[in-house]
């Protein structure tokens, strides 16, 4: 696993001398229906004949039930603060930029 991860900037402050960034790991979530995760977990648990008989009662059940998603994954946030002359000597990133961090080196 590598060191060096992307983040994406979703806040700056600067104060005129120091600039502090607001970064959120940069990796793309997919949200899972709750209903979904009922699903799978119920059919792991029974064998093929009960399940023949439960999974129409339990679909049928779920689907008067509202969509709940949730995200599958807990992201990462940081928050970095430098010189202003630091933040310049990089290029002045912006919100909703990606940037590099080497998380050895912090």
């Amino acid at each position: 696993m590598s060191a060096t991860n992307e983040f994406k900037i979703t806040q700056i402050v600067d104060n005129g001398q120091m600039v502090q960034l607001t970064l959120i790991e940069n990796i793309s979530t997919e949200p899972i229906s709750q209903k979904q995760m009922i699903i799978e977990n119920v059919s792991k648990k029974l064998d093929s004949e009960t399940k023949e008989q439960v999974m129409p009662l339990l679909e049928a059940i779920l689907q008067a039930q509202p969509t709940v998603n949730i995200k599958s994954y807990q992201q990462t946030q940081i928050t970095i603060a430098m010189p202003k002359s630091r933040y310049d000597n990089m290029g002045r990133p912006q919100v909703g930029n990606i940037i590099e961090v080497d998380l050895k080196k912090i």
